[in-house]
């Protein structure tokens, strides 16, 4: 038996029935925006993704240049640090000591970078030894890369520019003389900014 006012609840038009759930016409509007925000966000993610490798190929040749100067000074003898720049021109990279010749370290393109390009300063050359104090020489005594076989230029390198066709932001590896500091910048902040080159 119903009472009076339980009855009126379940025979009323008027009586609220709980909804739970989502209804059809939410569930699209969803979708919808979620649609506009994808095809905005897609661009800017491309975008994001070839600025991060640019970063990544100049990161490493940093590091790798690094990593040069301070085998050099570990192993008391000269040490060089040999840009592939094979064709296609990518990022791979060499660090070996010259006498004797032999491998210490090395990267290829495609551990995270493979859309990039470098240009070298000055051009044509590949490669810059390190003494045993951990300074740049200004001609390289090497003559052969010992893992690809290349030919050594005598010119040292002093800059990397490392950049990607539809990346927003080129970056550079300096190696500052005489000081020999090894800079990562950015050519386009302006001369205030910490990062400039």
């Amino acid at each position: 038996m119903l009472d009076f006012q339980q009855g009126w609840l379940m025979l009323s038009p008027y009586a609220k029935l709980k909804q739970f759930g989502f209804s059809l016409a939410e569930m699209l509007v969803v979708i919808l925006i979620v649609g506009i925000l994808a095809a905005i966000a897609v661009p800017n993610f491309r975008i994001w993704m070839i600025n991060s490798q640019i970063r990544n190929a100049a990161e490493s040749i940093s590091n790798g240049l690094q990593r040069a100067r301070a085998e050099a000074v570990a192993r008391n003898t000269n040490v060089a640090f040999s840009l592939s720049m094979a064709a296609p021109q990518d990022s791979s990279w060499y660090v070996y000591t010259i006498s004797p010749a032999s491998g210490i370290d090395s990267r290829l393109s495609n551990e995270g970078s493979t859309a990039v390009s470098l240009t070298v300063t000055p051009t044509g050359s590949t490669t810059v030894t390190f003494n045993s104090f951990g300074n740049a020489l200004l001609t390289n005594p090497g003559t052969v890369v010992p893992a690809t076989g290349a030919a050594v230029p005598a010119t040292p390198f002093t800059t990397v520019g490392v950049s990607a066709v539809g990346g927003t932001k080129n970056l550079q590896v300096e190696i500052l003389l005489p000081s020999n500091i090894i800079k990562m910048c950015d050519p386009a902040a302006a001369s205030t900014s910490s990062s400039s080159c």
